[in-house]
């Protein structure tokens, strides 16, 4: 897998097609081979070129040792589109990913030229709040859940009643989470990233044209979140997605992808 050395670390990436190159930045625990699922295909289909990365904390990445902050993954995705020559770059984030595009949209201008915000927030209300800090709480106190109820809890959290009622879409994806191994140790670190802070007032200096896509059954960042985002943004328009959860590109690709696509070839 080729890489770069970035902020002191190594980050492994990937590229799919040729042609305008987009910029993926997955979320919290997760590789950026789950784009390659339903997303890069699309997008090579459209004549981009699609580059998924892994953060720090994910293997093959470096994993290194303590807690990592926001400051540390922005720093990483800074230099790997310097190191890349990408800038400025059209980015599609969703949730941790999304957050890290709008740092990068905030305080580096220059490298970004247009960004697509999926289900993603500018601050955290009480119960999300409440939510980081047990995820936190149970992190610290070292105790590994077993496979199992992972998976449970993660189908709960990130699929729509849609789908959690569906037992042969269910099943499905709770044999997924089973094995993807939900509490993996190399994401540690990234339980750490402070999410919270309320940044409506810092998003309204962003001058690339961004679109937010929400999901209207997503727990995670429902869209009441999502819509601040969008509101905050002065050259920003709101798609919501019904139907779907956190994993709203997993559950509904096709229009997704169609909100994701649309965006880049206008911008």
């Amino acid at each position: 897998m080729p890489h770069v050395f970035t902020n002191g670390i190594r980050l492994s990436f990937e590229r799919y097609g040729r042609g305008e190159r987009v910029l993926m930045i997955m979320g919290s625990s997760a590789a950026g081979r789950v784009w390659t699922l339903h997303q890069t295909p699309a997008l090579v289909e459209r004549g981009y070129q699609a580059i998924t990365f892994n953060n720090r904390g994910i293997v093959p990445s470096d994993v290194p040792p303590g807690k990592y902050s926001m400051a540390d993954l922005v720093a990483d995705t800074k230099g790997l589109i310097e190191a890349l020559n990408m800038a400025p770059c059209k980015i599609v984030g969703t949730s941790l990913g999304a957050l890290i595009a709008q740092e990068l949209a905030i305080g580096w201008p220059d490298l970004v030229r247009c960004a697509v915000l999926m289900a993603t927030k500018a601050r955290s209300d009480a119960i999300r709040v409440a939510q980081a800090d047990a995820e936190r709480a149970l992190v610290e106190s070292g105790v590994r859940m077993p496979a199992e109820y992972d998976a449970v809890t993660t189908a709960t959290q990130m699929l729509s009643p849609a789908t959690l009622n569906d037992d042969e879409a269910v099943s499905m994806w709770l044999e997924t989470f089973r094995h993807s191994g939900g509490g993996n140790e190399t994401s540690y670190g990234q339980a750490w990233i402070e999410t919270g802070v309320d940044r409506r007032s810092a998003l309204r200096q962003v001058t690339a044209p961004c679109r937010v896509i929400a999901f209207s059954h997503d727990t995670i960042t429902p869209p009441h979140l999502a819509a601040e985002v969008a509101d905050a943004i002065p050259d920003c328009d709101y798609v919501e997605i019904p139907g779907c959860g956190h994993f709203g590109y997993l559950e509904r690709p096709d229009e997704a992808n169609a909100a994701i696509i649309e965006f880049l070839d206008k911008h």
